[in-house]
C-alpha cells in the first residue's frame, strides 16, 4: 500500500493493518520529512485518543492529514504507533 498527497510518496509499506477501511502504515513506513507538528486530538470511544500529524510538501501545507493512537485501549492494540491519512491523501495499492 503506498500514501499519496501532492504528488509525494508520505508512506509505503505492504505490512499495513485494516480498521474501519482505514490502512494503518507502520511507523518506519512514514516519511518523516513531509510531516510537521499539530496539536490536533481526538478521542474515539474505542480505540481510545488519535493525535495528528501535520503534512508540508511542495509549500502546501495539509493540516491534520496523519493521526494515529500512541497509546490505544486494549480493543484497537494492532493499530498502537501505526499512521493512517485522510483530506486528500490517497491510498492504493
Amino acid at each position: 500500500m503506498k500514501a499519496v498527497w501532492n504528488g509525494v510518496t508520505i508512506a509505503e509499506s505492504d505490512d499495513t493493518v485494516v480498521v474501519e477501511g482505514n490502512h494503518y502504515f507502520p511507523p518506519e513506513s512514514l516519511n518523516r520529512q513531509y510531516t510537521t507538528f499539530s496539536n490536533h486530538v481526538s478521542r474515539c470511544p474505542w480505540k481510545g485518543e488519535a493525535k495528528y500529524l501535520s503534512l508540508l510538501i511542495n509549500g502546501e501545507m495539509n493540516p491534520d492529514a496523519v493521526w494515529y493512537y500512541p497509546d490505544p485501549l486494549p480493543a484497537a492494540a494492532e493499530i498502537k504507533g501505526r499512521y493512517a491519512f485522510w483530506k486528500g491523501v490517497k491510498v492504493s495499492e
